[in-house]
């Protein structure tokens, strides 16, 4: 949000610049980190044995590696993609070397992530403030300091930075907590392939999703730069607002594994889905209320402000929607049933995919906000009937299977 809102102010094309780099990136990431996520099930029954954890996060990063190799060639591509995507030539010749660094960020989490995942599934998530607080800090600091100088350059600095502080302390944390023992010196082909059973769908889901959001993105900078600037701002927001759903579906996902019975795994759906519809509509009614005050934080420029308040009622609704899906997501994934989740976001972003370009091209930004709304009600519905049903199908959650 920060570094949104320095670049906002810089130059609209800078803001664009970083838009477009950035759709590139978070598929890339969500790929990683769904690599990841899929331990968490299997961390969750260590709870009484953490020092079972580190190998099973060893186990869990020898797929992720191969994920952000990958990964991180995809993001160097960034310049081919924006051309072959129509960006504006404006807004190409400010990339610089931001596509590096978001290429190191991949390779330093893909190496080092997955720790506090880790620390959630073992019910130490208090720890998880330890790293992250210094880290984020340190990213803003250097935000401040590099941003105005260096443009969206400063903001790749910034972040690689912070990852590498943040992986440093989460894994020290981790191994404080386990006593540093259960170190696997060799992948296990067994352990992964089980993890990747449930890891694989869910970071094929993740790669789907923002795969489909970063081709909106560059929708919506075919609208022009005005357009993908303030594409940027609203996703930025709802980056904030979803921090409800991350955190939350991160927790949920090892409850889940661990509860009892049915009823159990449906109680704990129900309050996660309180919490985060909670905090999606309060974040709507803020931007419904002071949606301009709000927006001039992040850009000076009237047309990209116009913009921006004019979506804000479709902002709101796919912000609830989306948050509820990223929740039911979590609960599948805890169930071990990501695969479906796959497959809602393959058809939902997949029709997603066939109609944006055509609604921006006829109804500008508001078509496109309208295409990327009903696509995330469509997925949530979805999500919300299958949910239901395996959970009715299941004869017991005990032990974090479902049979």
């Amino acid at each position: 949000m920060v570094g949104t809102s320095l670049l906002g102010h810089q130059a609209t094309a800078r803001l664009a610049a970083f838009a477009l780099v950035s759709a590139v990136l978070t598929p890339v990431s969500a790929a990683v980190s769904g690599g990841l996520r899929g331990m968490s099930p299997f961390v969750a029954t260590c709870r009484d044995r953490p020092d079972e954890a580190l190998a099973l996060l060893k186990d869990a990063r020898w797929l992720s590696l191969g994920l952000g190799a990958a990964g991180a060639g995809v993001v160097l591509c960034v310049p081919v993609i924006a051309r072959i995507g129509g960006a504006p030539r404006e807004v190409i010749a400010e990339f610089g070397a931001l596509p590096l660094l978001f290429a190191l960020h991949v390779l330093l989490s893909a190496v080092g992530g997955g720790a506090n995942g880790a620390l959630v599934a073992l019910g130490r998530s208090r720890l998880v403030l330890r790293s992250s607080l210094p880290s984020t800090a340190v990213e803003v600091v250097l935000l401040l300091v590099l941003a105005p100088s260096m443009g969206v350059e400063g903001v790749g600095v910034a972040l690689v930075t912070s990852t590498a502080l943040a992986l440093t302390v989460s894994n020290t944390l981790l191994l404080w907590q386990c006593g540093g023992s259960g170190w696997s010196p060799r992948p296990r082909p067994r352990e992964i392939l089980r993890m990747a059973k449930v890891g694989l769908p869910m970071s094929a889901t993740l790669v789907v999703k923002f795969t489909a959001l970063g081709a909106v993105t560059y929708a919506a900078a075919r609208t022009g730069a005005h357009g993908a600037a303030a594409h940027a701002v609203l996703m930025s927001l709802h980056g904030i607002v979803g921090l409800a759903s991350l955190a939350t579906g991160q927790a949920l996902t090892p409850e889940i594994a661990r509860a009892a019975t049915p009823r159990e795994a449906r109680r704990l759906a129900r309050a996660a889905l309180t919490i985060v519809t909670g905090a999606a509509l309060a974040g709507g009614l803020v931007l419904l209320r002071f949606g301009e005050e709000v927006f001039r934080l992040f850009t000076s420029d009237a047309e990209v402000l116009a913009s921006a308040v004019a979506l804000v009622p479709l902002f709101a609704v796919h912000t609830v929607a989306g948050n509820c899906g990223v929740v039911l997501g979590s609960a599948l994934m805890g169930l071990r049933r990501s695969s479906w989740n796959l497959a809602t976001a393959v058809v939902g972003y997949g029709l997603l995919a066939l109609v944006m370009t055509p609604m921006a091209t006829t109804w500008g930004m508001a078509g496109l906000w309208t295409a990327l709304t009903v696509a995330s009600v469509l997925i949530l519905t979805a999500q919300a009937v299958i949910f239901v049903r395996n959970v009715r199908l299941s004869a017991s959650v005990a032990g974090g299977q479902v049979t």
